[in-house]
This record gives structure tokens, C-alpha cells and sequence, in this order.
């Protein structure tokens, strides 16, 4: 059977949690905001670039190009983000290869956000009515130019919700980079509830500021919609 704790919410112990509260909320925030975010950020770029060369690859008339990028797609989005961090930070001094916490983060996320952006992209371009690829051809442009003045452009407005989500959910992945000693919010907050032992009340404040920025976001990303809507055919 299980014990059942006898412990009430005393007044002492709301004083407590408030208290704890206070003291913990600026050293998470500041975790955030020189860690979180920018690691957010930085991955996200990074992704997106390698999402858009990937989904270029996939679809390329070269079959070793799609290979490769079948390949990297299936072996990312078949494994646990957390093991492709921990091969990164862990295993890759096994042979000689030595990442800070932080670059290796930015590697680890980047990759993932790479592969599933791509099929996110690949899905994009491929609603693009083949007119508009013929249209182009029509007055002269090369595949190149095609792609790049008026497909990526068409596609790039249809990702938008869809790779929104991608970013928002990126926010939340990074508390796993505390696991390879990354000293973003989730990490600070576990050097606070370590000391304190008030794990509820420390986890609870992280989880409402993680709650907080993607809130933030999720506006973001419905204006963002709202205004591309009328680009989008």
C-alpha cells in the first residue's frame, strides 16, 4: 500500500512557497531569456536551413541525394531526441570528439528541427500547383529561378502554421538540453530544487514561464497567419 501524507497547506507553508517563489522566478527567468530563447533561436535557424536544403534534396531528380536525405529524415525522427543529445555530448568524446554543452545542444535540436521541418517543407512546395512551375518555364526562367522567385516564396506562406507549432514545441524540447549540462531554465530550476527540496512549487513556477513564452508565441504565430492569409491562394 501506499503512504499517504499527512502535510496541509499551512499558512507557514504558503509564506514558504511564496517566498521560494520570489527568490527563484529572476535566476529562471534570466536562464531563459540567455539560454532558452537564444538556444531556441539559434537551433531554429539552423534547422530551418538544413529543413530547406533537405526537402530540396528529397525532391531532386537525383537518386543518391534523396538517399541521403531519406536516410537522415528516417534515422532522426525514428530516435529519442534525448539519445541523439546524449550520443552528441557523450558519446562523441568516446572517439575523440569533445562539444561544449551548449554547441552541442544547438547541433542535437538543429538536427531534429531539420528533419521533421523538411517533410514540413517538402509537403509545402508540393501544394503548389504544377501551373506555377509551367508558367515559369513559359516566360524563360530556369528551375533555379523558378524555385526561388516563385515557388520557395508560395511555400514558405503555407509553412507558416505548421512550422509555427515546430518552433513553439522547440521551446518546451530544450529543457532536455539540462541533461547534458546546458544551464538554461529547467537546469536552474533544478539547482534551486535541489537546494530547497520544494520540488512542486519550483517546477510548477518553470513550467508556468515555459507556459508564458509559448502563450507569447502562440500570439505571434496567429497574427503571423492572419497577415500571410492573404497571400495564400
Amino acid at each position: 500500500m501506499y503512504a499517504v501524507s499527512n502535510t496541509v497547506f499551512t499558512p507557514e507553508k504558503l509564506s514558504l512557497w511564496v517566498e521560494i517563489s520570489k527568490a527563484s522566478f529572476m535566476p529562471m527567468l534570466e536562464g531563459a531569456l540567455y539560454h532558452t530563447i537564444p538556444l531556441t533561436l539559434i537551433s531554429f535557424v539552423f534547422g530551418l536551413i538544413l529543413a530547406t536544403g533537405t526537402a530540396l534534396a528529397r525532391l531532386s531528380n537525383s537518386s543518391l541525394l534523396r538517399w541521403i536525405a531519406r536516410g537522415y529524415v528516417s534515422i532522426i525522427r525514428g530516435t529519442p531526441l534525448l539519445v541523439q543529445l546524449f550520443i552528441i555530448f557523450y558519446g562523441l568524446p568516446s572517439v575523440g570528439v569533445t562539444i561544449d554543452p551548449f554547441p552541442a545542444a544547438i547541433i542535437g535540436f538543429s538536427l531534429s528541427v531539420g528533419a521533421y521541418a523538411s517533410e514540413i517543407i517538402r509537403a509545402s512546395i508540393l501544394s503548389i500547383p504544377k501551373g506555377q512551375w509551367e508558367a515559369a518555364y513559359t516566360i524563360g526562367m530556369t528551375y533555379r529561378q523558378a524555385l526561388q522567385r516563385i515557388i520557395l516564396p508560395q511555400a514558405g506562406r503555407v509553412s507558416v502554421p505548421p512550422l509555427s507549432n515546430t518552433f513553439i514545441s522547440l521551446v518546451k524540447d530544450t529543457s532536455l538540453a539540462s541533461l547534458i549540462l546546458v544551464t538554461e531554465m529547467f537546469r536552474k530550476a533544478q539547482e534551486i530544487a535541489s537546494m530547497n527540496y520544494e520540488f512542486l512549487i519550483v517546477y510548477s513556477l518553470a513550467g508556468l514561464i515555459y507556459w508564458i513564452i509559448c502563450f507569447v508565441l502562440s500570439i505571434v504565430q496567429q497574427r503571423l497567419e492572419k497577415r500571410m492569409e492573404r497571400y495564400v491562394s
